[in-house]
């Protein structure tokens, strides 16, 4: 050590994954010790972090760029052990302990791979993933369903947890039906000027649409994301032509709006 300073830890051997393992989960607890903010930190105070490096994850893997996608991971990565080394300094358990219990619940929900299950295909190991998850004392098909999930993502791990256990619909046909309904029964609410009744049929519709993108085999949460995204890019066209020209938004007419819009999106059809 100089100056106060700590040696930065380096691994005996850069090649191996294991060496590079324990210099980071040792990078980790020299930061919790001697950096005034990572000092100060609990699991609680960076629980939102880990949902934002998650999203940042998902965005990276969306755009295809792999050296961001490398990044992000590292990043969750990091949470990880920094919740692990957390714990362990409360007694609670440890980062060896964290290791552990994933390896077993991978064994143990897997007999078709380490025992002498026979599956048929996918559906027939969900099931299985889903039975065995009720002997490890879960009381609901549902339970492992967390209630901080975005809603539209929530929606669809519900639905393919019922799925798995039976509750479904047959047919693709028989889900946009209930769509359907779901819209009548929403109109039949506005008419009726009923608040309360047009936030619970708002609710159905959507939960409804989520089921028939599962069908669909599209993820109403990165399909949304991507509707956003589309959006910020038309309007923020719209801001740019404004700035160009030396006008604001407020200046322009709905048409000029509009026409710089479909230039845009003319444009994303061009690219595509």
């Amino acid at each position: 050590m100089e100056n106060g300073k700590v040696e930065v830890p380096k691994p005996k051997d850069p090649t191996s994954l294991c060496d590079q393992f324990l210099n980071f989960v040792e990078i980790v607890k020299i930061l919790r010790e001697k950096c005034p903010w990572d000092r100060k930190q609990t699991n609680e105070s960076i629980a939102p972090l880990l949902i934002e490096e998650a999203y940042e994850t998902l965005s990276a893997i969306q755009e295809g760029n792999d050296q961001e996608f490398k990044e992000e991971l590292g990043d969750l990565f990091l949470h990880i052990v920094m919740h692990s080394v957390m714990a362990e300094e409360r007694n609670a358990f440890n980062l060896l302990d964290v290791l552990i219990k994933i390896q077993e619940k991978l064994v143990f929900r897997h007999p078709h791979v380490f025992a002498s299950v026979e599956v048929s295909g996918e559906e027939e190991v969900l099931r299985n993933w889903e039975e065995l998850k009720q002997k490890e004392g879960k009381n609901s098909a549902l339970e492992g369903v967390p209630q901080n999930l975005p809603s539209l993502l929530r929606a669809e791990r519900i639905q393919h947890k019922a799925s798995r256990v039976g509750f479904d619909w047959e047919k693709r046909d028989q889900v946009w039906e209930k769509v359907l309904e779901e819209l009548d029964e929403l109109k039949s609410s506005v008419e009726k000027e009923d608040v309360t009744r047009i936030e619970e049929e708002f609710g159905d519709l959507l939960f409804a649409l989520v089921n028939y993108a599962r069908f669909l085999g599209v993820s109403p949460e990165i399909a949304l994301q991507k509707t956003n995204n589309k959006f910020i890019n038309r309007f923020q066209a719209i801001e740019e032509y404004a700035k160009q020209n030396h006008k604001t938004l407020s200046e322009m007419t709905l048409a000029e709006m509009d026409e710089i819009w479909n230039q845009a999106k003319k444009n994303e059809t061009q690219k595509l």
